[in-house]
């Protein structure tokens, strides 16, 4: 252990050339600051990224149906088809690793085809199942999302996205149970709903779309048993990927379609999507260590190098320690304690300074938030500031493991040689 003693020996010792040890430190001040102010920045990139497709299930899949490429059963190349509604409930019944699945058709606009009272505007339209907010989730902002009981009956019931609300009836008036026609049929509204991020959105912004019961809408508007895309989720712990194709193949087989035929049915992978957006920050973390380390290494061959020559000052005192029986471990601690001291201390300031500058920067973007931000909370993570310190105390050993093995080669006689 150090005593207080020792501690200041040290201490006059680093400080009695103080522009040396200053230079010193600096290098790696600037190697634990660098790492900190780039792990923080990759951080904020990460949390802006992954904050604009907030609400998208990851493990999901959409389907839809391109014509075929191959001849099959009698049918032609070429051929447009169509999922059916049927398609929903043999799934689930045939794969028990589907969470949530929704179908989704669309009516899109041909002019002003919502209107309420005097108010019109054009906006799409969008029929979906209640699993569709656990798939792609929106903000309810009055009233509540299509249940059950909605899909069971028929129900003319209809949500509106943001924009459409405050377009047709007007921002701070009460939507629900306003009549609004939409395609020329009325329909009760039950709510209002916008997306996590209204810049983002894999299947059809619902800010501008009214949403309709699936059951309903292919009623009232003779859309019969077909269906245009397929939204599914897995459970958790099932990559949805890996199952994807047997779900490919179990609908080419209900259609008619060739097995082998790769262009009749598609897939938007969200999962894919997002293993390539972890990947890529994976990625730019090891940059920025390999970076930050680099930056660190050099300021501790810095600090081992100053030591030697600070070694070699000393002959004279270090050869009259051992003349006076000083052994060769105390001499050797003294060293390293000289070196452990100036590199904790100098990473230490480097990470306090740099976590306050992220701080500041924090606190600025809170102060001007925004929906479209791509940068978020720019902080290092408490693991990797460990770590970092971590390194620092290690490297402060390394560094001052060759001056203190060279100290204690030094003889009473070299102090001789020195007078």
């Amino acid at each position: 252990m150090l005593d207080l003693d020792h501690l200041n020996e040290i201490w006059q010792t680093i400080a009695r050339n103080k522009t040396r040890s200053l230079l010193t430190a600096f290098g790696v001040f600037w190697g634990v600051f660098l790492l900190t102010i780039l792990s923080a920045t990759g951080n904020g990139f990460e949390n802006g990224l992954r904050k604009q497709v907030e609400g998208y299930a990851t493990n999901t899949t959409f389907i839809f149906t391109m014509p075929t490429e191959e001849p099959y059963k009698g049918y032609q190349t070429g051929r447009v088809w169509n999922m059916s509604y049927s398609d929903v409930e043999t799934l689930k019944a045939a794969f028990p690793w589907i969470a949530y699945v929704s179908p989704t058709n669309y009516l899109f606009a041909n002019g002003d085809n919502v209107i309420y009272n005097e108010k019109h505007g054009s906006y799409s339209v969008k029929g979906v199942l209640p699993d569709y907010n656990e798939i792609d989730r929106s903000k309810i902002l009055h009233g509540r999302f299509i249940n059950e009981t909605d899909i069971r009956e028929g129900r003319k019931v209809c949500l509106l996205g943001k924009r459409v609300y405050e377009d047709i009836i007007g921002k701070g008036i009460d939507p629900l149970d306003k009549l609004v026609k939409v395609n020329g049929i009325y329909f009760t509204v039950v709510g209002v709903i916008r997306n996590y991020n209204e810049n983002v959105s894999f299947n059809g912004s619902s800010n501008e779309s009214v949403i309709l019961p699936f059951t309903t809408m292919q009623k009232v508007f003779n859309l019969g048993d077909e269906i245009e895309t397929l939204a599914l989720t897995a459970k958790e712990g099932v990559r949805v990927s890996s199952m994807e194709e047997n779900v490919k193949s179990l609908i080419k087989e209900r259609h008619d379609i060739s097995p082998t035929d790769q262009s009749a049915v598609q897939c938007f992978n969200l999962e894919e999507e997002f293993d390539m957006f972890n990947a890529l920050f994976l990625g730019v973390h090891i940059l920025i260590w390999i970076v930050g380390l680099g930056t660190l290494l050099s300021g501790i061959v810095g600090v081992s190098n100053i030591m030697l020559v600070t070694v070699k000052e000393r002959v004279r005192e270090i050869g009259i320690r051992r003349a006076l029986g000083a052994k060769p471990r105390s001499i050797m601690r003294q060293v390293l304690s000289e070196s452990l001291l100036l590199t904790i201390l100098s990473g230490i300031v480097g990470l306090c300074i740099g976590v306050g500058i992220m701080i500041v920067v924090t606190i600025v973007i809170n102060a001007n938030p925004s929906e479209n931000i791509m940068f978020l909370e720019p902080q290092i993570r408490f693991r990797a500031a460990v770590t970092a310190l971590g390194i620092v105390v290690l490297s402060g050993v390394a560094a001052g493991i060759l001056p203190a093995l060279h100290a204690t080669q030094i003889k009473a006689i070299d102090a001789i040689r020195e007078d």
